[in-house]
């Protein structure tokens, strides 16, 4: 729901703007009003789920996400739904890195958390892909409104499950220790302005809307890190994470890819089958069918077997290479190419570059990380993957002419870039320590 959500209302928004009487400046605020609080308060969700137990905070953010989702659902009004959208992701905030660091404390290092991380892959691959066929089926078929009913049952189904399912937790920071209130202002303010800046790329990256936020942001992160390295008791982001060469390394190749395989293919590919191919909104989300089920294939059923034989550096150097290869296959489209040739062929490619490294890279980056600090260890994880998608679209359709709604879109440059970027990722990745997943 978590994923699914970050791209489930996009087609929906032509009909929402009809029956609500949105403005188009504000329609964008129903995607935005999401991604701003799912961004900003990824660190402090990470951080409560240590401090006060992940059980307990994953059930208040399923909670919160649902409820939200039920008040957007039954939205009369465009304040409403914006303000339900926000809600809707400050508990997915909640809910990202409490899951993950639910998996990684539940499963001892070895072929049980690699295969747990790897089904936990899968389900975030398939959320992300799955948003816009879900959307645009229950849209064409159904309403607006049920691309954020349907959370409920789904929500109120896993409330029941997990409150059975899941054994009673403690906080497994030290007793007394309380949230870092400073940082948490700090990290959120600063991760909501450099998200709210690039969402305003389009107008230009020297336009105030966007510089100001910037701007913003990146003096409120810089004053972040000196607070956390110097005041903080209980810092939100441990500084000795950092210290760990997995979560270090692992979070700048995370960065990288994220900048490729998040939005920003989701993006540009669905420009293309919408506008050149004409396709419609559900004909677009078949047409990302491949990509999750070659993904999925790979990541869940090939990559926890490869883990066993070959050190995880090993398999993310070698999946961002060949997703490198599949970008640059992706660069040759044009008008004329239709999907077999110009959607199809590189999807495969790309796709199982992307699933062999995906479970690999989360093992890394949440290794290095102590019990006590795994929510932290997750909620930056999560965070560094979603500012590399933003700052990665924002990149891409730069170079891409998409700011220019007169200029055709120059798709060859927007993927050739991201071949480039996957190659960095690669060569960053080699710097990454070689372990194994320890047994055979």
């Amino acid at each position: 729901m978590v994923v699914l959500d970050v791209s489930v209302i996009n087609v929906a928004l032509p009909s929402i703007q009809a029956e609500l009487g949105f403005t188009p400046e504000s329609l964008q605020w129903v995607a935005n009003g999401y991604l701003l609080t799912f961004g900003g308060f990824l660190l402090l969700g990470g951080r409560l789920a240590d401090l006060h137990g992940r059980r307990r905070i994953f059930l208040a953010g399923l909670a919160a996400f649902s409820a939200a989702s039920l008040v957007g659902g039954l939205a009369t009004s465009p304040a409403a739904l914006i303000a339900a959208r926000a809600a809707q992701g400050l508990g997915a905030a909640v809910l990202a890195p409490a899951t993950l660091s639910m998996v990684t404390t539940t499963f001892a290092d070895g072929p049980h958390r690699t295969r747990a991380l790897a089904t936990w892959t899968a389900v975030s691959v398939a959320g992300g892909a799955a948003g816009n066929l879900v959307g645009g089926a229950l849209t064409e078929f159904l309403s607006w409104r049920a691309t954020l009913l349907i959370n409920v049952p789904i929500g109120a189904l896993a409330l029941v499950s997990a409150a059975r399912a899941l054994a009673a937790d403690r906080p497994l920071a030290a007793r007394g220790t309380r949230l870092d209130l400073p940082g948490s202002i700090l990290a959120t303010a600063g991760l909501t302005c450099l998200t709210y800046g690039v969402t305003n790329v389009p107008l230009g990256w020297t336009a105030p809307q966007t510089l100001g936020p910037l701007a913003a942001g990146a003096a409120a992160l810089a004053l972040f890190a000196v607070v956390e390295s110097r005041f903080a008791a209980s810092p939100l982001v441990p500084p000795r994470l950092f210290q760990n060469r997995s979560i270090a390394v692992g979070n700048a190749v995370m960065l990288l890819v994220g900048a490729c395989f998040q939005a920003p293919m989701w993006y540009f590919l669905t420009l293309y089958m919408q506008d050149v191919l004409h396709y419609t909104a559900l004909q677009t989300g078949l047409g990302f069918l491949p990509h999750t089920l070659v993904t999925i294939v790979a990541g869940r059923l090939l990559t926890p077997w490869l883990m066993h034989h070959a050190s995880g550096r090993t398999l993310i150097v070698a999946g961002a290479l060949i997703a490198a290869a599949g970008f640059a296959w992706q660069s040759r489209i044009d008008a004329d190419s239709g999907y077999l040739a110009g959607i199809l062929g590189p999807a495969i490619v790309l796709s199982f570059g992307g699933g062999l490294l995906n479970t690999p890279l989360t093992t890394t980056v949440t290794a290095g990380a102590a019990a006590t600090e795994a929510g932290a260890a997750a909620g930056l994880m999560n965070t560094t993957k979603q500012i590399g998608g933003a700052f990665g679209l924002a990149a891409l359709i730069s170079i891409s002419g998409t700011q220019d709604p007169q200029a055709p879109v120059d798709y060859a440059t927007a993927f050739l870039a991201s071949a480039g970027i996957l190659v960095a990722a690669g060569v960053a990745a080699a710097a990454l320590p070689a372990r194994r997943d320890g047994h055979r």
